[in-house]
């Protein structure tokens, strides 16, 4: 199942380099060049501030206590050590410190074994003193350690050489946190499919397989029939649900005539769902919703996606499981801590060039609703838009077995009113957009979720075989 936290193997190391000629003859309490003491207290201080700043509910840090006296690793003597506790650890990443010069060999070493995401940095040198002596060196390092990965294969993300403290630092290692929790729920993932796509629906045509073969993505499929067989028994026996289901949805909208009758209905798919992924064990859901479920049970389930997209549950509309997949993947680039939806491209705002809609018939999760905004249920369809804000926009799609995804931003603007769940969102090109959404491989289906998340998403496809980023830029 999906799991938001996300847990990094801290390694600060430091070049192992005898004292040079000379050495002996500055004073005394002043250390010379590459300096194994002042390289072990960077370590340590740099894996101190880590823990103390960035530790919480979904990030924890393993360091090197144990492995030696000084918890800073620096030859291969504690190679083997370090991976066997690393892989114990179950760690999730790893964050290579160079606290002086650093050791290429030690560290490429130990994350080539490891195999899993790298992110690596090392503190700003201090100025040279009077006599010219550097003690550290650690950005000079740096280019050895990147390049020994390279020649390992190893991924890896960096921190710009800066100080601990600085604003470049806090962005990227945040930034990191985002990719491994990406990177971490992708592969091994369980998709239910719910009924076959809507016969109309061409472009929403996916390869199991490939998903399967490529990227060890599993497909669950969950006949119709035991869909409605499971959804009738809870119109029968889950009453007292059904009837608190309908008050929730009569307190939160504005309704037609036609929608009070089936409120109870529309619930039924909450309950529904929560039986399939507990039942199933799949992390999301891609479903047919366009006509089979209003066709078998005479409702609509696009206000229930209302209520499970704020329960945490992702499901995608109309049986486009790549759609869906975007879904998720925004959801972990937050770790789990907001709520992504599904608009489509739909059509351009009447005056603002740069401006486009993006609707769904009513799926949005209802705390997106825009607090000025007023929820109406037509149909028993929502009907609302959703909060300012800065809103990521991204889609994974294939051709031909290549597979990439799109992937941008916008923010809200103003737009006409109009119905179904939506915002109108302002791009810095739209034409671009247009262009790359009609040249493929992507529909006008995309995934979005509340910030920027485009350079994160760039950054997770350096670590997944068989996908490219594919920005608009």
């Amino acid at each position: 199942m999906t799991d938001f936290t996300i847990k990094i193997g801290l390694l600060p190391d430091r070049r192992d380099t005898p004292a040079r000629p000379g050495a002996q003859a500055r004073p005394a309490g002043k250390p010379g060049f590459l300096n194994a003491g002042v390289a072990e207290e960077r370590g340590r201080n740099a894996v101190s501030y880590i823990r103390k700043k960035y530790s919480g509910p979904k990030v924890s840090f393993v360091d090197l206590e144990g492995i030696n006296p000084v918890e800073v690793i620096f030859n291969e003597v504690d190679v083997e050590k370090t991976v066997e506790k690393y892989k114990k650890e179950k760690i999730d990443a790893l964050f290579i410190i160079n606290a002086n010069f650093g050791n290429e060999e030690v560290v490429a070493q130990v994350a080539y074994e490891i195999g899993k995401p790298v992110l690596l940095w090392g503190p700003q040198d201090e100025c040279p003193d009077p006599d010219g002596t550097r003690i550290t060196d650690s950005q000079c390092g740096l280019f050895a350690v990147s390049r020994q990965l390279q020649r390992r294969n190893v991924a890896f993300t960096y921190i710009e050489n800066c100080k601990i403290e600085d604003e470049i630092f806090d962005r990227g290692i945040r930034s990191f946190f985002s990719v491994v929790c990406m990177v971490k729920n992708f592969s091994n993932l369980r998709v239910g499919q719910v009924g076959l796509r809507p016969k109309p629906f061409c472009s929403v045509i996916f390869n199991e397989g490939e998903l399967l073969s490529k990227f060890n993505i599993q497909t669950i499929p969950i006949n119709l029939a035991v869909v409605i067989e499971k959804y009738n028994k809870i119109m029968e026996t889950r009453k007292k649900e059904l009837e608190e289901g309908a008050a929730l949805f009569r307190s939160r909208y504005e309704m037609d005539e036609l929608s009070p009758p089936l409120l109870e209905k529309v619930y039924g798919f909450v309950l529904l769902y929560e039986e399939l992924f507990k039942l199933y064990k799949v992390d999301i859901v891609s479903a047919e919703c366009w006509s089979a479920m209003n066709a078998a049970v005479g409702a609509m389930p696009c206000s229930a996606y209302t209520v499970l997209g704020d329960m945490g549950y992702i499901v995608g509309c109309e049986s486009d499981m790549m759609g869906t997949l975007s879904m998720h993947l925004l959801a972990c680039a937050s770790l789990g801590e907001k709520i992504p939806f599904f608009g489509e491209f739909t059509i351009r705002h009447p005056t603002n060039k740069n401006a486009e809609l993006l609707w769904h018939c009513g799926p949005f999760a209802y705390s997106l609703k825009h607090p000025d905004a007023k929820a109406v249920m037509r149909n028993t369809r929502s009907w609302y838009r959703i909060k300012d804000g800065i809103y990521t926009i991204a889609r994974m799609d294939q051709l031909d077995g290549k597979y990439s995804i799109l992937a941008g931003a916008c923010h809200t603007t103003e737009g006409p009113y109009t119905n179904g769940t939506h915002f109108w969102g302002e791009f810095d090109n739209l034409s671009k957009w247009e262009r790359k959404l009609i040249e493929g491989p992507y529909i006008h289906h995309m995934a979005e979720i509340e910030g920027d998340y485009s350079a994160e998403i760039k950054e997770f496809c350096k670590y997944i075989r068989n996908l490219e980023y594919d920005g608009v830029e």
